[in-house]
């Protein structure tokens, strides 16, 4: 179904201006968010995968980052099919997917991922799965197995490490390590899953140590210029309302280290990206960031959709233009550097396209069919 809504009557040439991130030139600012599809089965990636990227690709996305793939560490995953970024089979998949979105003159970045003590996971993979998680608490006060031993921690490190190295291998053009939503590297960012007494645990720069050895670990096996994008969140998938940093001060003092530590962006989630953070200011996550790190940044959050993304998922409406504008807005300001889309890609591949050619009346709406298809 078309959307009714007008195209966008601001000039969206600024969102089609280049820019290089890390030394990887991207001939516009929008990026492909990465949205878990759950459609590889084994974990290794298809040539379905590989062709709805690169549809992406040829529709204008600037940088495309994968869905979530999983490093080579036992529970690191919640579903079978869910892609591996290890083995022999699914790194030839994803392989292919880099050579036909590069044939698509796109760019593609590598999200690495580890879900960590993730509810579903047990219950996907069976029993016996062993759920690693910093204090083993899936969610404040509800401890279901132990602490992670320092031989996980490390075992951990090096499967991001690994991970990152064979991205670069097989001409990814960055790594994104992703820190948000509750999964692990975000579940020992936040103090309500992370209870730890040892070095990893304690006050709000203590609990980026993990983070902090995941980034070196992967800034040793890769080229010293190679992008290395950390996502981060507030929110979790189990608690929306949770907070790392209830103020900038406590945002800055989170980030320092991990932009000390050789993070090329930020990737700055939100389920609104016109909400502001915090009181007093219009910043969204992504501008305080850039404001407090000079780093380049990517928002994202809901962009293209008539809502925020719960709503959607219910209604399943919104080709949404109306936010074109206030992206627009804010990257005049400086405030964010890129800017990611998911759902609204996931429901139109040509969705960048049709914005640069103004033709918002032909943008076909989300609806959550989309998510049981490749197309």
């Amino acid at each position: 179904m078309a959307s009714t809504e007008p195209a966008p009557t601001r000039p969206v040439g600024p969102l089609f201006t280049p820019v290089t991130l890390g030394g990887v030139p991207l001939k516009n600012r929008f990026v492909m968010a990465p949205m878990t599809r759950t459609m590889s089965p084994g974990g290794v990636p298809g040539p379905e995968v590989a062709a709805y990227y690169a549809r992406r690709a040829q529709h204008g996305v600037g940088l495309i980052v994968t869905e979530g793939t999983v490093v080579d560490h036992p529970g690191s995953s919640y579903n079978p099919a869910v892609p591996h970024f290890y083995g022999e089979k699914a790194l030839a998949g994803w392989s292919e997917v880099v050579r036909q979105v590069h044939a698509a003159e796109g760019k593609i970045f590598a999200q690495l991922w580890h879900v960590g003590l993730d509810p579903l996971a047990g219950e996907a993979l069976g029993p016996g799965t062993a759920l690693v998680g910093p204090s083993g608490l899936v969610a404040p006060g509800h401890q279901v197995t132990e602490p992670m031993t320092q031989a996980q921690i490390d075992a951990v490190v090096e499967a991001f490490a690994q991970a990152a190295a064979d991205a670069e291998r097989l001409g990814f053009d960055g790594v994104e390590l992703h820190g948000g939503h509750g999964y692990l590297i975000d579940q020992f960012f936040w103090a309500g899953t992370n209870q730890r007494t040892d070095g990893y645990g304690g006050d709000i720069v203590a609990r980026t140590r993990f983070a902090v050895q995941i980034i070196d670990a992967v800034r040793a096996r890769v080229s010293p210029d190679y992008p290395v994008v950390l996502r981060f969140s507030q929110w979790k998938t189990a608690d929306f309302t949770a907070r790392l940093a209830e103020n900038p001060q406590e945002l800055e003092e989170f980030l320092t280290p991990l932009a000390q530590s050789g993070v090329t962006a930020f990737h700055c989630s939100t389920r609104r990206f016109w909400i502001p953070e915090f009181e007093g200011s219009d910043l969204n996550l992504a501008g305080w960031t850039k404001k407090i790190t000079g780093k380049p940044v990517i928002t994202v959050g809901s962009v293209g959709l008539d809502g925020d993304f719960v709503t959607m998922f219910a209604e399943g409406t919104g080709a949404g233009t109306e936010g074109v504008g206030g992206v627009l807005e804010r990257l005049e300001r400086e405030e964010f550097d890129l800017v990611a889309v998911g759902r609204a890609l996931l429901g139109d591949a040509e969705w960048v396209a049709k914005i640069r050619d103004g033709r918002g009346e032909e943008l076909t709406a989300f609806s959550p069919a989309a998510l049981a298809s490749l197309d």
